[in-house]
């Protein structure tokens, strides 16, 4: 029987015995860090509040950077497929990252857009973060859509 001061006392015998919301100051010493050995992996910090830094980051977030990554590499594809088909490059700092080749093209562009990235990844319980998130997401969605109809 649980003891009359528990937190489940006044529960009942076939109440959930799930942990009771946490009241009060944080009982950490310090804030997670923007960055430690737990940033990407093996964190347990999940939760936070708005303007915080986790260590846990959620499949729904994971997912999102993994779509915007494959936008942008469906984006240096068809790039690359319109200008062989004798397209000309308007962007100019694409122009000046296609002078390094097809294989330094696609490995600049992907390194361009993977670290933003983790810094919005890092940085997803800040509202702008969030906002650029799903931004970029639609952004690179719609550029994917335009090649698609440029075909």
């Amino acid at each position: 029987m649980p003891e009359p001061h528990s937190p489940f006392a006044a529960a009942g015998a076939g109440a959930s015995l799930e942990e009771p919301a946490r009241e009060g100051s944080d009982r950490r010493t310090r804030p997670t860090p923007r960055l430690s050995r737990y940033s990407f992996f093996g964190g347990r910090r999940r939760a936070g509040g708005e303007g915080s830094f986790v260590d846990h980051y959620g499949r729904k977030l994971w997912l999102l950077l993994a779509w915007i990554g494959l936008m942008n590499v469906g984006d240096s594809f068809f790039t690359l497929w319109h200008l062989q088909e004798g397209a000309i490059e308007l962007n100019p700092f694409a122009a000046l990252l296609l002078r390094t080749g097809r294989i330094g093209f696609v490995l600049s562009k992907a390194l361009l857009i993977t670290i933003p990235l983790v810094v919005l990844c890092i940085h997803k319980n800040f509202l702008l973060a969030r906002i650029g998130l799903w931004v970029a997401a639609g952004s690179y969605t719609l550029l994917l859509a335009y090649h698609i109809y440029l075909l």
